[in-house]
């Protein structure tokens, strides 16, 4: 199923952005893999199911899944991704600009926006 989600072609360009997992010096289990651990994340981008429902056939538990996107996001990794992505996506002409759109017809005012005036009643009061 990882090969669906993550191409191999996508994680030979991302993998290096991804920062190296090392074994505890206390011991432990192995690390699990940074491309297992991605997958895991597409996958429930893709399903939209919770993190509770995140199989665990997938090669990964809900919390290291959640440990490592922590660790990831504070890390910056998405914005190097991102940024590498669209480098290689520019080199190869395939980014038009022209062909972007930015829709915020979904993000809520803040305090709830401006206040509008009464309605006016449009029938004659008997």
């Amino acid at each position: 199923m990882s090969g669906r989600l993550v191409t191999d072609e996508l994680w030979n360009e991302i993998e290096e952005l991804f920062p190296e997992m090392k074994r505890s010096s206390k011991g432990g289990r192995p690390p699990v893999e940074n491309r297992t651990v991605f997958t895991c994340l597409v996958f429930m981008l893709k399903t939209g199911i919770g993190w509770r429902d995140l199989p665990t056939e997938l090669g990964a538990s809900e919390k290291t899944v959640r440990r490592r996107l922590k660790s990831w996001t504070e890390q910056g990794l998405w914005t190097r991704i991102f940024h590498q992505l669209l480098t290689r996506l520019r080199s190869a002409g395939r980014l038009d600009l022209a062909e972007v759109l930015i829709d915020g017809g979904f993000i809520k005012a803040p305090c709830g926006g401006e206040r509008s005036a009464p309605t006016r009643p449009t029938a004659g009061v008997a």
